[in-house]
């Protein structure tokens, strides 16, 4: 009898859903937009918070483009958490095809954005600008500008206001951000109050959570202090004349503004399509004109463009950095904080020989 009773009792508890007091569903079930936020989440919310990510790690939140899975993922969620700044242009969409009726979070909810400026005048420009480049023209503060403010101008126009409307944004094929630069992570003061955002978010959702999330928090901001303090010391033994990089995707303003590094991203290039001939010439005239020591590669891009060029021009191939995307458990940037100490560490060594 106890044999029979004992498996009759588990499909009962099971069919009034109590077979484990301890469930998934039990915690607060967040998602979060991409692999970097949700690690933020897994640190302030610790035990209490199920996480769910919908761009994982190495994956591009540009190119994104929403399943029904993911809708369903979303439908289900207590709290959902997106960057904010234009970076989701799917967000809105999926919110309302998902049927969400939970709180949105907007991690840099308080940052000061970054603005892309003269994106439209150089996007007009474009053209001129490759001539002028081609007959060794050195305004040179003009053009470190322009170069920084490029990238974005192949997204969809408006996409700032992260409506997510379109027929661009439900193909996931643009992501114009406008002059707003969304990638406010890059800067850890800036990793400070997305984390004073999530937990306060948290907290709304789940009072009784109050003092988890506020000691997780706090524990993580500190972490995330002492992180900056280490950029700030490793960057500043940069000599001047190795502080000018090229990346393959124009993601790092906030870094370089932070830390004291002029980051340029190459003309004509966004992380969606492959560039033109003359998009990787002018990229190889602007290496040689302005003398850049080095090129580095994203983990969200394709790195045979960026080979091409530094063997066509001569600089040297730093190595990848993680921009908009964490690594896999068992890669180099895991986390948001091994994020920046092997950014840092590649950086430092590409650019110190």
């Amino acid at each position: 009898m106890r044999h029979r009773f004992i498996p009759s009792l588990a499909a009962a508890l099971l069919a009034f859903g109590l077979s484990n007091p301890v469930q998934a569903a039990d915690k607060v079930n967040a998602v979060a937009s991409f692999s970097i936020l949700a690690d933020m989440v897994r640190n302030v919310g610790g035990d209490r918070v199920e996480v769910t990510e919908l761009v994982g790690p190495d994956g591009d939140a540009h190119t994104f483009n929403p399943t029904p899975a993911d809708a369903k993922k979303l439908a289900l969620a207590d709290v959902f958490i997106v960057n904010g700044l234009g970076f989701e242009g799917w967000m809105e969409r999926l919110e309302t095809s998902s049927g969400f009726k939970g709180a949105t979070v907007v991690a840099s909810k308080g940052v000061t954005p970054r603005k892309m400026e003269d994106e439209h005048d150089h996007h007009e420009g474009a053209e001129d600008d490759h001539d002028e480049h081609a007959k060794g023209g050195d305004d040179h503060d003009k053009h470190a500008k322009d170069e920084n403010d490029h990238d974005h101008d192949e997204h969809v126009k408006g996409e700032e206001d992260h409506d997510g409307e379109g027929e661009e944004h439900a193909g996931g094929h643009h992501h114009h951000h406008g002059d707003i630069d969304p990638h406010a992570w890059q800067n850890l003061a800036n990793g400070e109050t997305y984390v004073a955002n999530i937990r306060d978010g948290l907290i709304a959702a789940d009072p009784d959570g109050k003092a988890v999330y506020e000691a997780n928090a706090a524990k993580y901001i500190a972490a995330l202090k002492a992180e900056d303090e280490a950029v700030k010391t490793a960057l500043a033994a940069l000599p001047d004349s190795r502080r000018r990089i090229i990346t393959s995707h124009d993601a790092f303003g906030y870094f370089g503004d932070a830390y004291g590094l002029e980051i340029l991203a190459p003309e004509g290039v966004s992380t969606e399509s492959e560039p033109s001939a003359k998009d990787v010439a002018s990229i190889i005239r602007q290496i040689r004109d302005d003398k850049i020591p080095a090129v580095f590669m994203e983990n969200i891009t394709n790195p045979e463009m960026l080979e091409q060029i530094a063997k066509e021009s001569g600089a040297k191939i730093g190595g990848t950095l993680y921009s908009d995307a964490l690594s896999a458990k068992d890669g180099p940037a895991p986390t948001y904080l091994d994020m920046f100490k092997y950014n840092v560490g590649t950086l430092t060594s590409a650019l110190s020989s």
